[in-house]
């Protein structure tokens, strides 16, 4: 069975940067579009990023574009989101997900359990 485990979620201030990390077992990591959901406190689940293993489809959403970059190192099958110039906006906990095909938008077949991230003003 797929697996995914994300770590690197914290405590950060306003402005900082953190790094996610997401290990993947069990699945053929290559055939999979990785990425990234988040949900806040009493809103609903947004997409956040995707990525494909040779990165010719990578999509963002808006609310993120030009601060996070997502990135796949395929030998460790780990996804990586790196986030920068936090804004208190991107505290939610923050899910890796696996989708075959070009995008992680659809029904995703495989979630992590999700790691917190809080951004304080």
């Amino acid at each position: 069975q797929g697996r995914l485990v994300e770590s690197g979620g914290g405590l950060v201030q306003a402005g900082g940067s953190l790094r996610l990390s997401c290990a993947a077992s069990g699945l053929t990591f290559t055939s999979y579009a990785m990425g990234w959901f988040r949900q806040a406190p009493g809103k609903e689940r947004e997409f956040v990023a995707s990525r494909t293993w040779n990165g010719i489809n990578t999509y963002y959403a808006d609310s993120v574009k030009g601060r996070f970059i997502i990135s796949r190192d395929n030998a460790k099958n780990t996804v990586y989101l790196q986030m920068n110039s936090l804004k208190p906006e991107d505290t939610a906990v923050y899910y890796c997900v696996a989708r075959v095909g070009a995008s992680v938008t659809g029904h995703p077949e495989y979630w992590g359990q999700g790691t917190q991230v809080t951004v304080s003003s």
